[in-house]
């Protein structure tokens, strides 16, 4: 059995206070309460220290602290709690069916979407209503992946710090700006006095993806929107668009899924943008 890191306490249990107040974290009503989420893995762990103040403490198995010694010194030197537990306890800390031994407790991320804007972003993925935490995570991590300047998560979209949702984003909920806004109209009015062009992502749009790269349209600063993934962008929302974008589909497939989609869209801006 692997031994304590040097300094360290007996072994939290998944009784103890500290864990079981963590553990209430995976209900959305005590995130919200709290504005504190769980990362799990090293590698979202080590991604969170790289904000400053964003890791509140760190629960891990006496394993990982063997196994990662330089993330248990990052983890001191930032001044947050390394707290030793059994197994029994990181269970209650963890949703997947094999922990990577590490729980980071962290700050919540959002800010203000005037704050995201005002960074003159060229390129912004904005959620309206996406409901499914796998998705919403990989939005966020194709948007990083893009070299985008915000993910905004809009209406009844699923909360970004959902266990999924984090876990989906490999580490790139920590990487961007990101804002969270009830009302979608509101954002993309922002976003269009911000000076970017609104973009939906619509199977049914009226502007092919290729051809709106031949144009120009996609050279320019743009908010990219993307709709639920059982019925798309509300008609209202997709009429308040610049254009409405449909990714071309050459084979037989009746249609992309709403990660691989923004994907396509995303990049297809960014290597526009590149270009100019």
């Amino acid at each position: 059995m692997a031994s304590l890191p040097a300094g360290a306490t007996a072994l939290l249990s998944a009784r103890s206070g500290r864990v079981r107040t963590a553990s209430r974290l995976a209900r959305r009503a005590s995130r919200a309460e709290h504005r504190l989420f769980l990362a799990e893995g090293p590698q979202a762990v080590r991604e969170a220290l790289e904000v400053p103040g964003c890791v509140r403490e760190v629960f891990a198995t006496a394993a990982a602290a063997a196994a990662h010694p330089q993330l248990v010194a990052r983890t001191r030197a930032a001044g947050a709690p390394w707290q030793p537990v059994d197994d029994a306890a990181l269970s209650a800390l963890t949703q997947t069916v094999h922990p990577q031994g590490v729980v980071a407790v962290c700050r919540f991320l959002d800010r203000p979407l005037a704050d995201v804007l005002a960074r003159a972003p060229r390129l912004l993925a904005v959620c309206a209503d996406v409901r499914d935490p796998g998705n919403a995570g990989t939005v966020v991590r194709c948007a990083d992946a893009a070299g985008a300047g915000g993910v905004v998560l809009t209406g009844e979209s699923v909360d970004p710090y959902n266990g999924k949702a984090v876990r989906a984003s490999a580490g790139s909920l920590f990487h961007l700006p990101l804002a969270l806004d009830a009302r979608t109209t509101d954002v993309l009015e922002a976003v269009r006095r911000a000076g970017l062009l609104v973009l939906a992502a619509d199977g049914r749009g009226e502007l092919d993806l290729d051809d709106a790269e031949d144009a120009g349209v996609l050279a320019a600063p743009a908010a990219w929107v993307f709709g639920n993934e059982a019925w798309g962008l509300p008609a209202g929302v997709a009429a308040l668009a610049d254009h409405r974008v449909r990714i071309p589909i050459h084979g037989r497939a009746e249609s992309l899924n709403l990660a691989t989609a923004a994907a396509v869209c995303l990049y297809a801006s960014a290597r526009a943008h590149r270009r100019r």
